[in-house]
């Protein structure tokens, strides 16, 4: 089999998108790249009472506006990594792969027999804000330090975000997702060794998804608020996964 700087990325038959599948026993389910006809969806999962309950910081409630802008921006991140995959097969045809700023796939979804699918939910990774951080001159110089950090530095902090249509909550889908991707692409094509999440207060699901792959509660940030989403929360938690010095081992323990 030929190198190519694009691996583990698959081309999907019909839109030729590129994406990662899952493993049994969810290997009816995808990640691509968004589409503008993902709207409708997004603004139905992310309206759902069980979705945003556990969400700060977007508008609510989400209108088609909202997720068009998501998809715009998404899909422009996607399309700057699938450039940089370009250039590295270009340059390094035969290896070794190189570092590239992002995953270009962040979009679930659930084949049909027929080859079609259905949108399911997305994760993202992107670099920390470090939301924790109440001091602001003291966060922004946090935030700086890790923004200026050139692609592929071990010392890059990455937070990520997700969520799933309810009718699938608690199957351990995606405890999948995200292990498939840390495996997959985060650790080997971003080169990520420190991942955080924040989670609200009470949200065990999150917890349990995050636990699995080894993410430790490393501290709790007791601040009452009402969320964008109209909640009324008690404060939420800092977790944090770090990869140590052996990475292949690191990896297989996901």
């Amino acid at each position: 089999m030929s190198f190519s700087q694009f691996y583990p990325l698959e081309r999907h038959p019909q839109t030729g998108e590129p994406y990662i599948g899952l493993p049994p026993p969810f290997n009816r389910i995808i990640i691509t790249p968004p589409r503008r006809e993902d709207v409708p969806r997004i603004v139905t999962i992310l309206n759902e009472n069980a979705v945003k309950k556990w969400l700060d910081g977007m508008v609510f409630p989400v209108l088609e506006q909202h997720a068009e802008d998501w998809v715009a921006q998404t899909k422009e991140r996607s399309d700057l990594v699938l450039r940089e995959l370009r250039v590295a097969d270009e340059d390094h045809p035969q290896g070794p792969f190189v570092a590239v700023s992002g995953c270009p796939v962040s979009c679930l979804r659930g084949v049909h027999d027929d080859g079609t699918d259905v949108y399911l939910g997305a994760i993202e990774f992107a670099r920390c804000m470090f939301p924790d951080v109440r001091d602001a001159t003291a966060r922004d110089r946090i935030v700086s330090r890790n923004d200026s950090r050139k692609t592929g530095d071990p010392e890059i902090v990455w937070c990520i975000g997700y969520y799933l249509t309810v009718p699938l909550h608690g199957q351990g889908i995606m405890s999948c997702v995200l292990r498939t991707l840390m495996q997959k692409w985060a650790v080997p094509r971003m080169c990520a060794r420190q991942v955080r999440a924040e989670t609200i207060m009470g949200n065990w699901g999150s917890i349990r998804v995050l636990e699995k792959l080894g993410f430790r509660i490393v501290d709790t940030v007791r601040v009452k608020k009402v969320t964008s989403a109209g909640e009324s929360i008690e404060g939420y938690h800092v977790l944090w996964w770090q990869l140590m010095d052996d990475v292949d081992a690191g990896v297989a323990e996901l």
